[in-house]
């Protein structure tokens, strides 16, 4: 028989971990007062809780930007609680994986404060420092916010000692960096941390690192500095490595560094060719392309060509690739193989 008695518990759709929200287009500017009660540990607590659900929707992005949001959760990044500073890490996260979001960060001068967590106590703190910094740097500005906050060469220190997720996140982070600037990465010492890094056993670390030291060999002082800490053996002994996206990587790096005389020989006497000519026929495309364009480079050198004239055959065969890339590049490879003077 029905009572009039009110239950002391609250309804099963409740989350007692959460701040309830206000009705409509108040949500947030509710939310973002209780970020600022500096005196209620718990209220911060739930507001974040919340905030983290609220914003999962694309939608609600841009109002809680125009809410100051932003604002308030910078602040909270100096925060005592490790819940806090956790939590609020994965709501500029969040809010970093939208371009508005990203705009945000550089006009009110977050990447900073963000970046003083990668020494926090708490993994999953420095975890989503990282990817919060990661998604701003996808933007070239963003990227060069990153540089011109001279974090470059934290980021290169935080690869010796940090966890392999985290790694994947900085070596993410230094990828788009070093397109906008190489000199600060090579100061620092990155190439010959990169080039421990083709050791490490995960084949996602391996594949970001020997992308990196592409990226880092575009300038001559790149390639000089590979040449000199000795990534060129490493990189083609890694072109038998069971993941398709590290051998498409080292053969893309192989291929900048053999744009000097200096590399083209150093990548011709550990056996380049007869190894890249074995990826010509890999399954993936990528793999198949780069291991055309380092051949191609390489067959500038004397003795690379005459090695390459005896196996054009193996080109011809690829010009009806199922990868337009593929052809596009076989055919210049054949061009530059058999031209003579």
């Amino acid at each position: 028989m029905a009572t009039t008695r009110i239950s002391q518990y609250l309804p099963p759709n409740i989350d007692p971990t959460q701040a309830p929200l206000a009705y409509g287009s108040r949500a947030l500017p509710k939310l973002n007062s209780e970020l600022n009660e500096e005196c209620d540990l718990l209220t911060r607590q739930r507001a974040l809780m919340a905030l983290c659900d609220h914003l999962r929707d694309p939608e609600h992005i841009q109002h809680a930007i125009q809410c100051g949001i932003i604002l308030s959760l910078k602040k909270l990044l100096a925060d005592d609680d490790v819940t806090v500073r956790w939590k609020t890490l994965e709501v500029l996260y969040i809010i970093s994986c939208h371009s508005v979001g990203r705009n945000a960060y550089l006009e009110e001068d977050v990447i900073g404060p963000i970046a003083e967590l990668f020494e926090d106590s708490s993994d999953v703190v420095r975890k989503f420092a990282h990817q919060a910094i990661e998604m701003v740097a996808e933007l070239a500005i963003g990227a060069q916010g990153v540089v011109d906050g001279n974090l470059v060469p934290i980021l290169v220190a935080k690869l010796n000692d940090e966890t392999d997720e985290i790694k994947g996140s900085i070596l993410d982070t230094l990828h788009f960096c070093l397109k906008v600037n190489t000199e600060d990465a090579l100061n620092s010492g990155a190439m010959q941390v990169f080039h421990s890094l083709l050791d490490h056993h995960d084949p996602h670390i391996r594949a970001k690192a020997a992308r990196d030291i592409m990226d880092l060999s575009v300038p001559l002082a790149g390639k000089v500095k590979a040449h000199e800490v000795g990534s060129m053996k490493r990189l083609i002994e890694l072109m038998a490595d069971e993941e398709p996206e590290v051998r498409a990587n080292c053969a893309a790096a192989i291929m900048f560094i053999a744009i000097t005389t200096q590399g083209k020989y150093q990548a011709i006497e550990h056996n380049a060719i007869e190894t890249l000519l074995l990826n010509l026929e890999d399954t993936h495309s990528a793999v198949r392309l780069n291991a055309v364009k380092a051949l191609t480079g390489l067959s500038e050198a004397p003795e690379g060509r005459k090695r390459l004239m005896n196996e054009v055959d193996k080109f011809e065969k690829m010009r009806n690739d199922s990868s337009l890339a593929v052809q596009t590049a076989v055919d210049m490879a054949i061009k530059v193989i058999t031209w003579t003077p």
